[in-house]
């Protein structure tokens, strides 16, 4: 399940649900006046989805507030719905509603008037038309694995001819159940095996272990991205979901999901450069805490005026060094 949103207005409507059976590829688009609350969202999915298919087995969705609120999860437990979400950033695990998204937007984008206000009239034959295109993974188009035939393609009238009897009627529906399973299992693997071309085997990490979380998709405080620091961290991993997925220990200013793909972290690997232990305590210099300076490094002169430079530089390090010692050393040197 998942939404398009921020649409044209179109009768009122702005917003599309998608609900894709992963087995079928059947998929189901309604149109809604905006954003629906997890109370309004139980009666859209009995109306167009219980009503017609019965309760699901289970629902993948995004983290959407709806799809996390009590309310929908309540629901769901209590009709036995297993609910699983996607982990942070890695839109892949709902691959399925996201694909059907791009679909329908592509249908509507071909057809759609000027103004583009004319999008709900034609996203019932939107439907209609994707539901009756023969699905690459399957061999079948998803009304003939849902139903046993093909929809005709254009309207019209079944002519008079006599009914199958119904075992070669259930017959006909397992054997195509079978087909269609078989099929996603042969296209499942071929996928996969074109997908690991370009792959690496996942890093497998234990509960404590320190890994960096890439900031690709998380918003830093600083100028400018573009020299933002690519990895943050290291946090400390809280447990293992999924081989791909683990829950971080994030701080509590980093206000998102702590759940992350694997391909989102890397792991802390101790170099000359990682801090292993904590820096040595402070020296008491005339009742003053300070740190002992052990070695100058470098020096330069800037715009022509080596105080100048010297004062910022003392006045920069002030904390980590003291600013006293560290005065009096370089004005003897």
């Amino acid at each position: 399940m998942d939404f398009i949103v921020e649409l044209p207005e179109s009768r009122g409507n702005t917003v599309i649900l998608t609900v894709i059976d992963r087995f079928s590829k059947m998929g189901h688009y309604v149109p809604l006046r905006k954003l629906p609350s997890a109370a309004e969202l139980v009666p859209i999915f009995i109306t167009n989805v219980v009503r017609i298919h019965g309760i699901p087995l289970g629902i993948v969705s995004d983290r959407g507030t709806q799809f996390v609120s009590r309310f929908w999860r309540g629901f769901c437990k209590n009709v036995g719905i297993d609910l699983s979400f996607s982990s942070a950033y890695h839109p892949q695990t709902n691959g399925a509603a996201e694909r059907a998204n791009q679909n329908i937007e592509k249908y509507l984008r071909c057809f759609i008037s000027e103004r583009q206000d004319n999008w709900s009239d034609l996203l019932p034959w939107a439907e209609y038309a994707l539901n009756s295109a023969v699905s690459e993974a399957t061999g079948h188009s998803p009304f003939f694995t849902v139903y046993g035939f093909d929809p005709p393609v254009l309207p019209a009238t079944f002519p008079d001819t006599t009914i199958p009897a119904l075992d070669e009627h259930l017959a006909s529906l397992t054997e195509t159940w079978g087909r269609v399973k078989q099929a996603l299992e042969d296209s499942s693997v071929v996928q996969k095996t074109k997908a690991d071309r370009h792959r690496r085997p996942a890093p497998v990490y234990q509960v404590g272990d320190r890994v960096w979380l890439s900031s690709r998709n998380i918003k830093l405080l600083v100028p400018s991205m573009k020299l933002a620091p690519r990895y943050i961290g290291p946090y400390r991993i809280l447990r293992r979901l999924n081989p791909v997925s683990y829950a971080l220990a994030l701080p509590p200013h980093i206000r998102i999901h702590n759940v992350f793909h694997v391909s989102l972290l890397k792991p802390l690997l101790c170099n000359r450069y990682t801090r292993a232990r904590a820096p040595p305590p402070p020296v008491s210099v005339e009742g003053e805490e300070e740190f002992e300076v052990e070695a100058i490094l470098d020096a330069r002169i800037s715009r022509g005026s080596y105080s100048t430079w010297l004062t910022g530089w003392a006045t920069v390090q002030r904390i980590a060094l003291g600013s006293r010692l560290l005065r009096s050393m370089l004005l003897g040197w």
